[in-house]
């Protein structure tokens, strides 16, 4: 189970994005990356096609290593622990306060 997840928002904790917070779009769990909305952006050439018969350049966000990301709680970075209740279903709780994120 990952700490971060789809809709979540974060923070990115360090790289060239450092201080940035986005809502997370996508999380590739076999390759630890996820895509946050606004950050790590690249421009991409696109051929003209029949569906695009201009083509042009497009931005697009890339991924990001999960250990470069933390996860914002009522506008604070928190870190993030696992819980387990009483039909041992896990959840994420805030290591600090003990509070459920989800």
């Amino acid at each position: 189970m990952n700490k971060i997840k789809k809709e979540d928002t974060v923070m990115v904790i360090s790289g060239s994005y450092k201080g940035e917070t986005g809502r997370v779009i996508k999380v590739l769990t076999s390759k630890n990356r996820a895509i946050v909305e606004g950050v790590n952006k690249a421009k991409k050439h696109i051929r003209p096609t029949q569906d695009n018969p201009q083509g042009g350049i497009v931005e697009k966000e890339l991924s990001i290593h999960l250990s470069n990301l933390g996860l914002m709680n009522k506008g604070k970075l928190v870190k993030v622990g696992f819980g387990v209740d009483k039909n041992r279903k896990r959840f994420r709780i805030n290591k600090k306060n003990g509070n459920k994120i989800d």
